[in-house]
């Protein structure tokens, strides 16, 4: 009678320790596709944004004797934002958007020096459109990033790091800007 029951205990103990593993099993899978979804939220506003930048270089180039310099930083910066969203590179991501960012201050800044193109209500409309497409980008980069602190975390803990190492989970990098990005423009600089 005393080896049944230790059978049946066995048995018990080996159904839970299953039922347990395929729940953490299942979290870190709804951790790792929260992650995808957030990037894939963040991709969205960056093929918005990228669309509309040459919408705004040409209304600026419009306006002659418009800082070349100013538009071409900005061209370039919105090239290697592309190509670093097209590879998934989110460290280069990182700083092409610094580079962007840093470029559409210093061509916003520059444009106060521009009335008729200030005046202009589609370069207003641009402008706010991209204001606020940059907005949204920065509140879904802290999605984002909350994002791959949970799943880096989930896959570092004991027991789900036995799951993880099993299934091949692997941590995910944060989206994270230079500290040039993080620093006010500057506008003494642009206008001096």
């Amino acid at each position: 009678m005393t080896l049944d029951i230790i059978f049946y205990i066995f048995i018990a103990a080996i159904a839970i320790a299953f039922v347990y593993g395929v729940m953490l099993y299942n979290s870190l899978v709804d951790i790792k596709h929260s992650v995808s979804q957030a990037w894939s939220n963040i991709d969205i506003l960056l093929k918005q944004r990228h669309d509309e930048l040459p919408k705004l270089v040409e209304t600026c180039k419009q306006y002659m004797g418009f800082e070349q310099e100013t538009l071409k930083q900005v061209i370039a910066a919105r090239s290697q934002v592309a190509s670093a969203r097209e590879a998934g590179n989110i460290g280069a991501l990182g700083a092409a958007e610094s580079s962007l960012r840093m470029g559409l201050g210093n061509l916003f800044a520059v444009a106060e020096d521009y009335p008729e193109l200030k005046a202009s209500e589609k370069f207003q409309h641009l402008q706010v459109r991209i204001t606020g497409l940059e907005n949204s980008i920065a509140d879904r980069r802290e999605f984002y990033n909350e994002a791959v602190k949970i799943n880096n975390v989930r896959i570092e803990q004991f027991p789900d790091v036995i799951i993880a190492n099993w299934f091949k989970f692997k941590p995910r990098d944060l989206l994270e800007f230079s500290d040039a990005d993080k620093q006010d423009v500057n506008i003494g600089r642009l206008f001096g």
